[in-house]
């Protein structure tokens, strides 16, 4: 199992975290090379970085701002066991006729955060530096991408997130080690709140197949979801879950009754044969793991 341990103020534009894991397992807040030093600006303020102990002056406002800030295609995220999963984000950016949104050095992005507010967060996840297209002189069009993969994630961070825009124009300064009173910073925050989910799985199997009218179908099936302590899967226990049918030559799913999984995951019940169709299970997802339909599995009534 892994273990994250937080520390206050650590140096690199990338250490803001510090983890009593294998480097192999490492779960760290991830920030991409090309958008590192103004993530470490703009957490100056917050004690987690290393500007923040160096004392080279603070940050000016910078006339920006962020406004219809889409993450996923304002879906939730769901992440499984193995896979990176790469969120689109799109946002508006109105800024100052003397900020110049074009520059080398000017930086905009968004963060994916668990916690109280951006300065305060539990762990994140930066997006790289966002494509901009002018809209105006002053408005921008722009669209990043956010890339989470599941060895970053534990199973503490399932749940409720927020989305915050972040800008930063270094102005000339070296961004490795700039005077940050020569570095304008904004932030809006909160832009968006979401679920960031464990992926889940359930299965289903109806028989015997074919089965005469009248006799007795068991319909077995397992409901898993990824458990991002050891990425791998295990059964959700005690979840409430839908067994539904679908006639053949219907499109409609209709719930026969409403079952629990056992303590493996594990969801068994019987039903009588009637007619033609399809057999499925239904989990309606919480909070924590992403709502997943099995697959129907046909039965022929005879």
């Amino acid at each position: 199992m892994r273990i994250r341990a937080t520390v206050a103020a650590v140096t690199g534009a990338l250490a803001l975290s510090a983890f009593a894991v294998p480097a192999a397992q490492a779960a760290e807040p991830k920030v991409p090379a090309d958008i590192a030093a103004a993530s470490e600006v703009v957490h100056s303020d917050s004690g987690r970085s290393a500007f923040a102990a160096a004392e080279d002056g603070t940050p000016y406002a910078l006339n920006a701002t962020f406004s219809s800030v889409k993450v996923n295609n304002g879906k939730n995220i769901a992440v499984g066991t193995t896979n990176l999963v790469k969120v689109p984000v799109t946002f508006k950016l109105t800024h100052g006729a003397d900020v110049d949104i074009h520059a080398a050095d000017f930086f905009a992005g968004i963060e994916l955060y668990r916690g109280a507010s951006f300065n305060e967060s539990i762990f994140f996840f930066d997006s790289n530096d966002a494509s901009c297209t002018d809209s105006s002189a002053t408005v921008a069009n722009c669209k990043a991408t956010v890339e989470i993969h599941p060895y970053s994630l534990l199973n503490e961070d399932a749940g409720s997130w927020k989305a915050a825009g972040f800008a930063v124009a270094f102005n000339g300064e070296d961004p490795e080690n700039p005077n940050l009173d020569n570095v304008g910073v904004a932030v809006t925050d909160p832009t968006n709140s979401f679920k960031l989910q464990r992926y889940s799985k359930l299965t289903v199997n109806a028989s015997p197949e074919p089965v005469k009218k009248g006799k007795t179908i068991t319909v077995t099936g397992k409901l898993s979801r990824a458990n991002w302590d050891d990425n791998k899967y295990h059964g959700y226990t005690n979840q409430p879950v839908k067994l539904q049918f679908r006639k053949k030559g219907s499109d409609t799913y209709t719930t026969l009754k409403t079952i629990k999984s056992n303590s493996t995951g594990e969801l068994k019940t019987t039903v009588t044969a009637s007619t033609d169709g399809y057999f499925r299970y239904s989990f309606a997802g919480t909070t924590t793991t992403l709502a997943v339909n099995a697959t129907g599995d046909f039965v022929d009534v005879q």
